[in-house]
């Protein structure tokens, strides 16, 4: 496919794209896609390619704060990375990591996101690290750790470590 990656603001969807892209991201998630997942998603940039029948392949990058190396950084945070089944293997996903990238390396002081067992072996192979360390986020009675993340973290750019704590902003829903 040679349709181009469209790199768009959350705020320049049209409701139809926006409820094109939900549904894709429910399909592609097996019906495990939340309605907290979907607020997630919404706020940054999105990568989407769409073809005849609508979206093909979609990710969105979202700005979050971490605590990494003792100070608090602005990360770009990678959501709703997903590929249209009839079209999965087809190199549709690395395109849209690629663009995703680009935004992180020129617009945040890392990237991070939070890998499925799925989705681990394509940012594994684009160079995106498992982080070695805990895995915390700041929420509102203290930091709270959470252990079962810890191995599916990933991160992207320049990070000090890859072994000490990161605590991340907290949101409703899935925390990471």
């Amino acid at each position: 496919m040679t349709a181009p990656v469209r790199l768009v603001h959350t705020a320049d969807l049209t409701p139809v794209e926006r409820a094109a892209v939900r549904a894709l991201l429910a399909d592609a998630f097996g019906g495990d896609f939340t309605d907290a997942d979907w607020d997630h998603t919404l706020g940054g940039l999105h990568a989407l390619i769409v073809d005849e029948r609508g979206p093909v392949a979609h990710g969105a990058v979202v700005m979050r704060r971490v605590r990494e190396g003792g100070r608090w950084r602005r990360v770009g945070y990678v959501e709703g990375v997903a590929v249209r089944s009839d079209a999965r293997r087809t190199g549709l996903g690395g395109r849209v990591m690629a663009a995703l990238e680009d935004i992180i390396d020129r617009a945040y002081d890392f990237g991070a996101l939070g890998a499925s067992d799925a989705g681990a072996l394509l940012y594994a192979g684009r160079g995106w690290r498992v982080w070695a360390g805990r895995i915390s986020a700041a929420g509102p009675d203290g930091v709270v750790r959470f252990p079962e993340e810890e191995g599916a973290v990933f991160v992207w750019g320049p990070v000090d470590g890859y072994a000490g704590d990161l605590v991340f902003d907290w949101r409703d829903g899935d925390v990471l």
